[in-house]
């Protein structure tokens, strides 16, 4: 899969002691990535330096020449026209197309991998390269090394990190197209980092320079004087690459007294008499610098000009491009950025943000000398002075980025060890980074403050008015929480906020009318013990929800009646939508929404496709369809009109992407604070199976409804054994006493919205499709032959039924083994599929003509699953012996296994599963206290189960385990164990602030 790193590197270059080339002069081969402009702009003021010492610098490009020669009239720069990498493409200019990304990448750089090296090799070798300088083209690096030259690296970021996360999205098998980028990086000698960087974990050393950063050369009156622009008029600088043609750009986007000026608009782009089209050659940092603040997308260009022109930054994010959050956290920190909603950009509703820009004052007070100072370190390396590489850095590149993807690109979940991360993006240790971290005897001082949590006990300032704490002390604290907004807080005032807790607490800090009663609702996450992915093939779901480590979703909602406006936050939907936690991910802050965009001409509920649009459009939004599109779906399927608006606070602490169901607990804890605000009464079973169709038709993730029905039905120190037909529940079954279950986290992040998962799915359903059409063919030959009579009488049953059937797991295993397995093909292109079978029959996914699908192990998985779920349920009512454990986990380590049969497993979640079963071997006999282990949910990632004996035992292997795991990859695993009730159980409360007089 990959090259030996140690091949190619170049020892007998002076960088190690060799031969040294002396003061004259240099030859430099500088790559520059086809990514935008803002890397050939930064890489222009590092070789603009080394020109003017006097060395030659050949500038590898796909990108325009007069980029370059305007801004380095010197014969010594020359341009080589050689597009050796893809970067990402854009399905638009805020949209990053993950799959065709990937593959772009591929026809560039891997396919003729080979043929791109030989000819770089010779090519460098012709010019007499002294050093390779590379920005930040990943085959550069390996080409150097085969060419006997040292590299080095100048970026904010590196192309397997990035793509580490697009795999996520488009599946697995681009995933060794990641790892080769790694091993190229780790050719080069060391990385000179900018600021803002986000993980690069293939590089073996670092050398942190400033901002490399054009600056202004003209005086802002020069500027405004030469384009006749008066001191008074208020200037934006639209700076937007790949600006879209069909955007209309419109006087009344802008306030009186604005003018805008436009780079990079198309020539057949409409322009308003407000606005000014500047030349394609303009100097932005000129332009910037005469201007009142910059609207665009953040890329390093954009970023870094705002910062040393200390001009406020209004962005608007874009989907995918996953170097923005750490350039966007630095940004923030400075107090440059001004976030503007996609929506909001695209109707032309700018005033807001233009009057927020002008009233924040940026910061930064860095240096701005960062490309003397790289060209300087460059100069050197060539020179061969001497540098030392840190020994215990010389490993795999590939292996360190593994361990970079383990910690996550979101770093959202738990303060692990994090090699490479700025110390302005470490994560808080604050869960809501809005109240001091809960330590474990927090819930017995409140206690002992307030004697227990029942109904009558008056927390922080509300009197319970409804429903019961049933001792929850989570619920408690969020109460408190409550309690401490600042009713004084808006939006407005949140831009002004150092930090973003504070920024989230004083933009909920206006959410309720305390004078109104406010209603409580919680969902917990889920531990998925048994059942899994076969909930969409009708098998029997054994699910715990889970409660350790603050794992319930907890929501407030205050129904209002002054505007017409449903605003959602996750943290919270409301009248002004803001999220605790959010800068944590890529994800808005705030979300507003008039509900009037879920009506449409005729005033009747818009469709779920035209929803799932409304949310899919801007992905740092799309979290707000998990909140907002209960409502839609209430409406449309219980016929309730919402014509007030509503404010709802979210307080989550299920974390994301592990498999415990965040999205199912905060579509419950929704739906259930809605429910009971309004007085609709409606079932627990019903809500869920209602959730489920928020998250199918207007998410869009092609799930069960096993997540919602153990979120909402579920009981505390019981299973929830459900057969996932129209959700049927079974019954709960009570967890023995000497059994308990913990959830690991792999620190891997899960989607079932990826492509991993809706592959497997719609590998089963093509499977029941192609069963289906075998039973009813061995039907009709046994008509035709006329031996019907020869046939039993339950078989025949059996196959009129199979013949029929809709869910693959009323189809027992001998069955499937009997009739069926020889005509399941491994694999299957999605063209041939259709011609021969038609329809699959699932509305969730969707078969792609030209993929090859594979179906025989997917559609034998939920069969066998199901039967493996069966027997798990019926050994928990048997006697408490060790024979009894050891065969639930060996169920739950045959469940694992399949679900790595079906490619759903995960690095991580192998390795924990692992270290379990070499737990359990290792004890002596009778002593064993973990017995099984598996991944959860949709796999790929997120959390493992385990099962085990309850006691100190237990635990200290399971300590051993996080240690293990730690040593092995860099993160320690967070570990969830204990019970808590459903939705349905806990109801609601409804509370009522008491006046400070009281």
């Amino acid at each position: 899969m990959t090259e030996s790193m140690a091949q190619d590197v170049p020892h007998n270059c002076g960088l190690y002691g060799g031969e040294s080339y002396g003061d004259g002069e240099l030859v430099f081969a500088y790559y520059v990535t086809g990514h935008g402009f803002g890397h050939a702009t930064r890489v222009v003021e590092v070789a603009r330096h080394l020109c003017a010492a006097g060395h030659e610098v050949y500038i590898v490009t796909g990108a325009p020449e007069f980029v370059f020669k305007r801004d380095i009239p010197s014969s010594r720069l020359h341009i080589r026209k050689v597009l050796l990498d893809s970067g990402a493409v854009q399905s638009d200019a805020l949209t990053v197309d993950c799959q065709a990304s990937l593959e772009q990448y591929y026809r560039t750089a891997v396919e003729n991998r080979e043929v791109l090296l030989a000819l770089e090799v010779d090519w460098l070798k012709s010019i007499r390269a002294n050093l390779v300088v590379s920005d930040i083209v990943p085959i550069a690096c390996r080409a150097a090394a085969r060419a006997g030259v040292p590299s080095i690296c100048v970026s904010n970021f590196s192309w397997d990190f990035i793509y580490s996360e697009y795999v996520t999205v488009a599946g697995k098998h681009h995933q060794s197209i990641v790892w080769q980028i790694a091993e190229d990086y780790s050719n080069a000698l060391f990385l000179i980092r900018l600021p803002g960087y986000s993980p690069m974990p293939a590089f073996r050393d670092v050398i942190d320079v400033p901002l490399v950063v054009r600056t202004a050369r003209r005086s802002r009156q020069q500027v405004r004087k030469d384009l006749g622009v008066d001191e008074v008029v208020k200037v934006l600088l639209l700076n937007f690459g790949g600006q879209d043609a069909r955007w209309s750009l419109k006087n009344e986007n802008l306030p009186p007294g604005w003018l805008c000026w436009v780079c990079g608009a198309p020539a057949e782009q409409e322009l308003g008499n407000k606005f000014m089209r500047m030349d394609r050659d303009s100097y932005v940092p000129d332009l910037l610098a005469a201007s009142d603040c910059m609207l665009g997308k953040i890329g390093y260009g954009t970023f870094s000009e705002a910062l040393s022109c200390k001009k406020a930054f209004i962005f608007v994010r874009r989907d995918h491009f996953n170097e923005e959050p750490f350039l966007r956290k630095m940004l923030e920190l400075n107090r440059g950025g001004v976030e503007m909603n996609r929506r909001d950009f695209l109707s032309g509703r700018w005033g807001p943000y233009l009057e927020r820009a002008l009233v924040i004052k940026p910061t930064y007070a860095g240096s701005l000398d960062g490309g003397k100072v790289a060209a300087t370190l460059l100069k050197n390396a060539a020179r061969g002075e001497a540098y030392t590489i840190k020994p215990d850095l010389q490993q795999s590149g590939a292996r360190r980025l593994r361990d970079a993807i383990i910690f996550g690109f979101q770093l959202q979940a738990h303060p692990g060890r994090v090699d490479d991360i700025p110390d302005w993006y470490v994560p808080s240790r604050t869960r809501l980074d809005l109240l001091p971290e809960v330590k474990t005897n927090d819930i017995e001082v409140l206690k002992q403050q307030n004697g227990p949590l029942t109904r009558e006990i008056q927390v922080d300032d509300f009197d319970i008015l409804e429903g019961d704490l049933h001792g929850l002390a989570d619920t408690a604290l969020f109460l408190r929480t409550l309690a401490r907004l600042d009713e004084e807080g808006d939006v407005r005032a949140s831009d002004l906020a150092e930090k973003p807790q504070e920024r989230e607490r004083l933009a909920a800090g206006g959410l309720f009318r305390w004078e109104d009663d406010v209603v409580v609702a919680r969902a917990p996450g889920r531990l998925d013990v048994m059942g899994g992915i076969a909930d969409y093939s009708g098998s029997l779901v054994l699910q715990a929800d889970a409660n350790q480590g603050g794992m319930p979703c907890r929501l407030a909602e205050e129904p209002t009646w002054e505007a017409k406006v449903v605003e959602t936050h996750y943290g919270a939907a409301c009248s002004k939508r803001v999220s605790f936690g959010s800068d944590k991910v890529n994800r808005a802050p705030t979300f507003d929404m008039d509900i009037s965009d879920f009506f449409d001409s005729s005033d009747e509920p818009i469709t779920y496709e035209a929803a799932h649009k409304y949310f899919e459009h801007d992905a740092s939004q799309k979290w707000a369809a998990y909140v907002a599109g209960t409502i839609l779906v209430l409406m449309r399927e219980i016929g309730v009109r919402f014509n007030d608006s509503m404010s709802i606070l979210i307080s989550s602490a299920v974390p994301e992407g592990k498999g415990v169901s965040s999205s199912a607990a905060l579509e419950v804890a929704t739906m259930s604070a809605i429910a009971a605000a309004y007085g609709l009464n409606i079932s627990p079973r019903e809500l869920a199976v209602l959730c489920q169709k928020v998250e199918n038709h207007i998410v869009g993730t092609p799930c069960g409804v096993m997540d919602q029905m153990a979120s909402a039905c579920g009981e505390a120190n019981k299973l929830l054994a459900m057969v996932c037909q129209q959700a049927e529940v079974q019954e709960h079954v009570n967890i023995p006493s000497h059994v308990q279950f913990w959830g690991i986290d792999s620190g891997i992040r899960h989607s079932v919205g990826g492509a991993d998962y809706g592959s497997v799915r719609l590998g089963a359903f093509m499977g029941r499709r192609i069963i289906q059409a075998k039973a009813s063919n061995i039907l009709d030959r046994l008509q035709v032959s006329g031996t019907n009579g020869d046939a039993d009488d339950a078989d025949l049953h059996s196959l009129m039924q199979d013949a029929e059937e809709k869910y693959l797991c009323n189809i027992p295993p001998h069955r499937l083994e009997a009739h069926y397995t020889s005509s399941l093909p491994e694999t299957m292109r999605g063209e041939e599929f259709t011609k021969v079978y038609g329809n699959h029959n699932d509305p969730f996914t969707k078969i792609i003509p030209s993929k090859s699908y594979t179906i025989q192990v997917p559609a034998a998985h939920p069969i066998y699953e199901n039967f493996r779920v069966k027997s798990f349920a019926v050994l928990l009512t048997a006697a408490a012996t060790d024979a009894q454990l050891e065969a639930l986990g060996e169920l739950m380590f045959q469940s694992h296994h399949s679900y790595s049969k079906c490619g759903l497993d995960s690095h991580g979640t192998n390795r924990l599963v692992a270290l379990v079963r070499r737990m359990k071997q290792k004890a002596k006999p009778d002593t064993a206290t973990l017995f099984g282990a598996k991944i959860t949910g949709g796999g790929c990632g997120g959390t493992v189960c385990v099962i085990g004996r309850p006691g100190i035992e237990s635990s200290s292997n399971i300590y051993e385990i996080q240690n293990s795991y730690k040593a092995s990859t860099g993160h320690r695993p967070y570990v969830f164990e204990g019970s808590s009730m459903g939705a349905g159980k806990f109801k609601f409360l409804r509370v009522h602030r008491r006046s400070a007089s009281t």
